[in-house]
């Protein structure tokens, strides 16, 4: 009797184990393999090394980016890639912001 209970218990533990730690895994790994399949040319990327730029070229298993001002072009493998950067869009104020921030100029004048 008392050795099932602990057989039981060993699969209870292996079965939390792999909904704790296993399953999220697998699940960011099938998130990131879907953001790298669906880049495209012109997306915005940070590599895993840091390192900023735009996608020029892809290829099966390699992205060209290019980096900074000074036009760098850089070759990497997909798996390099970290994150695409999104654009976020410009909005303008609204009035109401613009309104307090005249007031606190006005007041920091005094």
């Amino acid at each position: 009797m008392q050795g099932t209970g602990s057989i039981i218990f060993l699969v209870v533990m292996i079965g939390a184990m792999y909904f704790l730690m296993i399953r999220p895994q697998q699940k960011r790994d099938k998130e990131v393999r879907e953001m790298r399949s669906k880049l495209k040319v012109g997306d915005k990327i940070i590599t895993i090394g840091g390192i900023k730029g735009k996608v020029l070229k892809i290829g099966d298993d390699y992205v060209v980016i290019e980096s900074s001002n000074a036009k760098t072009r850089m070759e990497f493998v997909k798996s390099a890639i970290g994150t695409v950067i999104q654009d976020e869009p410009v909005s303008e104020p609204d009035e109401d912001e613009i309104d307090e921030d005249e007031e606190e100029d006005d007041e920091d004048e005094e």
